[in-house]
């Protein structure tokens, strides 16, 4: 009994001393993915990549050849493989979810650290402190893109600019004093009255008014779209306020 041997494929892709490309890097993993024998030859000079787009005539590398027609880059020969088509410009809820997911876990780690149990009312807090700080941190990566979606469709942000700039930073300093415990006195007022202004914000832009908006939640490069997430969000900062004062 005889072994079919393993269809293969040409990639060219580029190494040099000081750069590989990571797509030359995902295409060779994919086709060893697919069961494809890879011929793999290097571009490892500027002078050869050159030469090889001038002689195939393509502007960018790696190119794949299988059965000896030339499948493209990586993204053509994911299509190939007939695997969905990636749009960056598609709207996703994907870094909500990992915000979401991660603080929950932190929450339930720490709650199980100092407590002994997971499931504590301690850890519900710290929930929705540690997502307060994760979706803080992601707003202050690039404060000023996140200032031009805000203004967007916050209402106190629209009539006074500064407030796009203060928000992420009184986001943060009141999840890192809800985690703590201390100053309250501080923090719940911070948390109550970010969070009432960005709730009625969201739905009336959303609910009201019936605006496609990109949320500013997760930083200014978002594709995720304002509705319930960033109603959640707000909604959230309220609901803890008020626990703390109860």
């Amino acid at each position: 009994m005889t072994t079919a041997a393993k269809p293969t494929a040409i990639l060219y892709r580029m190494v040099m001393e000081n750069h590989v490309c990571p797509f030359g890097l995902k295409a060779k993993d994919l086709l060893q993915r697919k069961g494809y024998a890879i011929d793999d030859r290097w571009l490892t000079t500027r002078a050869e990549i050159d030469a090889f787009k001038a002689q195939h005539d393509v502007k960018t590398t790696p190119q794949t050849f299988i059965d000896d027609k030339r499948v493209g880059g990586y993204d053509a020969l994911r299509q190939f493989f007939g695997m969905a088509e990636r749009d960056p410009k598609a709207v996703t809820y994907t870094p909500v979810i990992v915000v979401f997911g991660m603080a929950a876990a932190m929450a339930l780690a720490a709650s199980w650290a100092s407590l002994g149990s997971l499931l504590t009312v301690r850890a519900g807090e710290w929930f929705i402190a540690f997502s307060m700080c994760l979706l803080a941190m992601l707003k202050l990566r690039d404060v000023e893109g996140f200032s031009n979606m805000f203004l967007g469709y916050d209402l106190l942000a629209r009539r006074w600019v500064p407030y796009a700039y203060i928000y992420p930073f009184a986001e943060a300093l009141a999840g890192v004093l809800m985690i703590s415990g201390a100053l309250m006195w501080l923090s719940v007022p911070i948390a109550l009255v970010i969070g009432t202004i960005g709730a009625v914000s969201v739905f009336k832009a959303v609910y009201i008014d019936r605006r496609e908006l990109k949320c500013a939640c997760v930083g200014g490069d978002s594709n995720v779209p304002l509705g319930f997430v960033s109603l959640t969000e707000n909604v959230m900062m309220v609901a803890m306020a008020v626990w703390m004062m109860i």
